[in-house]
């Protein structure tokens, strides 16, 4: 096998098929991909089943940090999208877009940790693509991933169903996977170790929904934090969102870099968290189920929804550890680039 990768990688004959059997194929290959064909055949969902459909990009740079990976990323990524409907992510595309002379040690080590990523969530790739850029045209590795999940008859989430009185919880401890970013990227050392967050949390969000079933909505919050979901969703259910600042569960070492760097930590992303609305008086249930899990050990009530006022239209405010109230904007730019 070659060393690095070429355009003939890229180019559909004897180069690009080894690539896809020694590599590819070798790292996550099912029967249906084993096929060969150009389109995945996949099972018709159960009578009533209604199927969520997802595509995220990632792009970020280093492509292999601590607690995870491009690949790892670009699995979790789209199973946490596609689960945040309430539905079981199934099945998954990947696309790469190789830059010539990207170590295919490298990718090799991609595609393993991307197999090993589906495994844990239960979902199968099954279909893929690859292309291949000139020298300088492209940064080592892109990665395109679609997922296919059946969501339940009964299942209905969203943003615009929070109602005032429901109760804002999140997974676990925020803005480890941007400090981490960072800190690989800048090559800043902290007196602790910072690891990513990235994690499939399809597991745990049918646990929550099974405690829970009148949860409101599930989000991630990726690129803008909470901060910005929660602006998210108080637009979308035009309500106010009021959040604790005491029960955000933030790493003291994260939270020393974000004062270091000039970053606030709520506009921060995470790759493996999730924002969660519950009915007030499941708010507990939902809470055990999380912990339950070992994604959801540091989850928290963070908050609740109110109704707005009209005159102003939805706002989400941080009541601050001196008892003070501010305004918790979205985040405005672009506070670290190249992060998923």
């Amino acid at each position: 096998m070659d060393s690095t990768v070429m355009l003939g990688h890229g180019s559909g004959g004897t180069m690009m098929k080894r690539i896809i059997d020694d590599v590819f194929f070798a790292a996550y290959a099912g029967d249906e991909l084993l096929r060969g064909d150009d389109a995945a055949v996949l099972p018709a969902p159960a009578p009533g089943e209604r199927l969520a459909f997802s595509t995220d990009s990632f792009v970020v740079t280093p492509h292999f940090f601590p607690g995870g990976d491009i690949g790892r990323l670009a699995v979790c990524g789209t199973v946490n999208d596609v689960a945040t409907s309430g539905a079981t992510p199934r099945y998954l595309s990947v696309g790469f877009v190789l830059e010539e002379g990207f170590p295919i040690d490298d990718l090799r080590r991609i595609c393993n940790s991307m197999a090993e990523c589906a495994r844990e969530a239960g979902v199968a790739l099954v279909t893929g693509d690859t292309k291949v850029v000139n020298r300088g045209h492209g940064d080592g590795v892109f990665i395109n991933t679609s997922g296919v999940g059946t969501l339940a008859p009964d299942v209905e989430m969203g943003g615009a169903r929070c109602r005032p009185g429901d109760k804002v919880l999140v997974t676990g401890t925020l803005g480890d996977h941007g400090i981490t970013i960072m800190s690989c990227r800048e090559s800043l050392s902290f007196s602790a170790d910072l690891e990513s967050d990235a994690a499939p949390l399809n597991h745990l969000i049918a646990n929550v929904l099974a405690a829970a079933p009148h949860t409101r909505c599930f989000r991630d919050p990726t690129r803008g934090g909470l901060a910005s979901t929660l602006n998210e969703l108080a637009a979308q259910s035009n309500t106010d969102i009021t959040v604790e600042e005491d029960a955000i569960p933030v790493k003291p070492a994260v939270q020393g870099a974000c004062e270091m760097l000039g970053y606030d930590v709520l506009q921060v992303a995470n790759e493996g968290k999730m924002v969660c609305v519950v009915a007030p008086d499941e708010a507990d249930a939902a809470l055990a189920a999380m912990r339950a899990n070992r994604y959801g050990a540091d989850a928290a009530i963070i908050g609740e929804v109110a109704a707005a006022q009209p005159e102003r239209g939805p706002k989400v405010f941080l009541r601050t550890a001196f008892g003070g109230t501010r305004i918790l904007d979205m985040l405005v730019g672009e506070q670290l680039p190249r992060i998923c």
